[in-house]
């Protein structure tokens, strides 16, 4: 049998051999691909074992009757090869250039094909090669809400698939109204929220990470208006009121009252006295945010206004910041003047609200760009950089307001993510577009007003057709800023197109404060179908472009790492004593000074205080917050001579030194037992000393038997290691 199979192959041999001579008896490489080649008797033929047979680059790929494949084609030992024949024009046109008769070679691709040597050649099987199309991006849209119209305007640009009642196979984008749980069965794909950034996005989460962020910045967070939590800090703000018009009789400071969990300027007003407050709302307390109001905004036409930005959180880890390049300006309906007893009532004059001045006799709807009551920002910055004004100067520093109030909300972000996501769940990635209002001072300094986690996509406003009769019409200037958005927001997250990102990895150690080393990621998908028909994206990447200017910003980031190690338990988002004792003891943070009854105290006074400011809080434990604050404490008495920020780095260098990279889940819920490892190094010794346990499995198996063995034996001496 092998000897006919042989002489059939060598048959093949001789006529492929005739085909050469007329190019002057060229010899074939021995190593060449399977070539196109028909046995006369048979429609199929196979090779021997070791036998390369020489021919044509043509033929790329063969496949034998179980499938098998061998890299650039060649079949391997026992799989029959479809037979093709030589008068065939196509494999004419393959084996011979020009009619000489020379025969192509080809040599292997990446991906294990052959690719030949010359471009004008086809395949023997397929022809010309034709571009490969991919099936549309699914998207559902069945929890969108108010951006829905925006939302279909953008798939159909991008000419893909809307399901706006869902389905039962998984979507590749799913686009919620409000939060990340509209849907909780959501196990891949992406979702157009991040879990908590509603919740750390109302007004007081808000102002509370940005004052952390000021005790160690306040130079670089000076962006944020002076604020007061109440009712919980309403004694700070009566003697700071108390204070200044002691100092000054002629002054008399102006606050802006904010409802924690207000939006479209419900429930905001202003007030000069702290008797002016209304903080019951029945027999219950109103949380509220009280802020000093901005005396001398910029005016355009006699009338304040704020802007309207759009911002793109791509991603959490690493950090991506997207800005758009077009926003919103939204003015008040009545001329400006200095807050006064008189006029502290006029909404029109002192809110930028949109919801609010729509409402006024004088909201002008226009279609024009630069006119009306609400305008892009692009056309007010002309109308700026016409009056000499440094346009540059102003969108860099607006810029670095949205790096610093992202770098602020991120590690309470990071907290949610993994209490709903936990590492090694199945779960969706996260994006999110952001609103933020902005108000430009006199100086042209900018000041962050709020950020907002479901902004408007509304494309249409309410207009009265006839007495009594409103009808939604559209809104041009809303449609050109919003739908752009949107549609370049899908874009940048199409899981068919992802185009090499650098992926920025902290220094070794587990730290993320040093500058970073890109990564070039790897292509994914093919191009869109349509990529030449849209426009430039019109998101700007803000971060990681400018790492180097904002990275040293990140240190309650690296705090709140530490805090995630410590949990222990997947989906946690407390750390209760144990945990918390177990963090002193890693660090090594206790002494003959602070011994480990100082630290239970610390814990309970600490976790007292801050559950009653959140009194909503249904888990018992320490949440980040109340880490942060233990954490300053802790830098403070170790550090004293240093500034707030050095005491800061300094502890985080010391913490982070014992514990070396991020560890895994299993690493973090091994680190909330340590407690009960009296000899850790000697543990960790033992384990790896036993061929049998270099699985991490193994390991902990191993070590937790050791811990239970060694408690039996010396059950005193485990205790008193525990108590210091």
């Amino acid at each position: 049998m092998m000897s006919d199979r042989y002489g059939k192959v060598k048959v093949q041999l001789g006529r492929m051999k005739s085909l050469g001579e007329d190019a002057g008896r060229e010899e074939v490489d021995p190593e060449a691909e399977m070539p196109c080649a028909s046995p006369v008797s048979s429609s199929r033929i196979t090779t021997a074992a070791g036998t390369d047979a020489p021919g044509s680059s043509s033929v790329c790929m063969q496949r034998g009757k179980r499938g098998g494949k061998h890299p650039c084609g060649r079949p391997s030992q026992g799989f029959a090869v479809p037979a093709r024949n030589l008068n065939d024009p196509i494999c004419e046109q393959t084996l011979h250039v020009k009619g000489t008769g020379r025969i192509l070679q080809g040599k292997p691709e990446n991906n294990g094909n052959c690719a030949s040597r010359n471009a004008q050649e086809t395949r023997c099987e397929d022809g010309p090669k034709l571009p490969r199309r991919r099936r549309p991006v699914t998207v559902d849209t069945s929890k969108a809400k108010t951006s829905l119209e925006a939302l279909k305007l953008s798939i159909k640009e991008l000419r893909w698939k809307e399901f706006p009642l869902g389905r039962r196979a998984a979507c590749d984008i799913y686009w919620h109204g409000v939060s990340f749980h509209d849907n909780e069965n959501i196990v891949s794909g992406q979702v157009n929220k991040f879990p908590g950034m509603v919740e750390m996005l109302r007004k007081i989460n808000l102002s509370r990470a940005v004052r952390t962020m000021q005790e160690l910045f306040p130079e670089e967070y000076d962006f944020y208006p002076r604020s007061w939590i109440l009712p919980e800090e309403y004694q700070q703000f009566s003697t700071q009121i108390r204070l200044v018009k002691e100092s000054d009789a002629t002054v008399s400071p102006t606050f802006i009252v904010k409802p924690d969990g207000g939006s479209q300027g419900d429930g905001i007003y202003l007030i000069r006295d702290p008797g002016d407050l209304k903080l019951m709302v029945g027999a219950q307390p109103r949380q509220v945010v009280v802020q000093e109001y901005i005396h001398k905004p910029l005016l355009i036409d006699r009338l304040k206004f704020d802007i309207r930005l759009y911002v793109l959180i791509k991603s959490l880890d690493p950090l991506e910041i997207y800005i758009a390049k077009e926003g919103l300006t939204r003015f008040c309906t009545e001329p400006y003047q200095e807050p006064s007893q008189k006029n502290l009532s006029h909404v029109f004059m002192h809110l930028t609200n949109y919801s609010l001045n729509v409402h006024s006799g004088n909201f002008v709807h226009s279609d024009s760009q630069s006119t009306g009551s609400k305008r892009t920002l692009s056309s007010v910055l002309y109308r700026l950089a016409a009056k000499g004004v440094d346009i540059k100067r102003v969108w860099s520093d607006i810029i670095a307001l949205v790096i610093k109030s992202v770098i602020a909300v991120v590690p309470e972000l990071k907290v949610y993510h993994q209490g709903d996501i936990p590492p090694g769940k199945p779960g969706p990635t996260c994006f999110q577009i952001l609103g933020f209002d902005i108000l430009l001072m006199k100086n042209l300094k900018p000041v962050l007003l709020e950020v907002n986690s479901n902004p408007s996509m509304r494309i249409e406003h309410e207009q009265e057709v006839a007495p009594g009769v409103f009808e939604y019409v559209p809104s041009p200037v809303d449609e050109q800023v919003k739908v752009g958005v949107i549609r370049d927001t899908l874009r940048l997250m199409d899981p068919f197109n992802r185009k090499p990102t650098a992926i920025f990895q902290p220094r070794a150690g587990g730290t993320d404060h040093g500058e970073e080393n890109p990564v070039v990621g790897e292509s994914q998908g093919v191009c869109p179908d349509n990529a030449g028909n849209l426009p430039p994206l019109c998101l700007k990447q803000v971060y990681p472009k400018y790492t180097k200017q904002f990275n040293h910003l990140r240190l309650v980031e690296r705090i709140a790492a530490l805090f995630i190690r410590f949990l222990g338990v997947k989906g946690n988002m407390r750390l209760g004593p144990t945990a918390f004792r177990t963090f002193i003891r890693t660090c090594k943070l206790s002494n003959s000074n602070f011994t480990m009854a100082s630290v239970d105290i610390l814990y309970i006074d600490i976790t007292r205080r801050w559950s009653c400011a959140l009194p909503d809080s249904r888990e018992a434990g320490m949440g980040l917050q109340a880490f942060v604050e233990a954490f300053f404490y802790l830098a403070g008495r170790r550090f004293k001579s240093l500034t707030l920020r050095e005491q800061v780095g300094s502890l985080l260098d010391l913490c982070e030194a014992p514990l070396g990279p991020q560890s895994s889940v299993e690493d973090r819920r091994s680190l909330s037992c340590s407690r009960a490892l009296p000899r850790p190094v000697k543990t960790q010794t033992l384990c790896l000393s036993n061929p049998q346990l270099s699985s991490p499995a193994a390991q902990r198996r191993a070590t937790s038997q050791d811990c239970r063995l060694h408690q039996r034996l010396k059950p005193r001496a485990l205790r008193a290691n525990v108590e210091n």
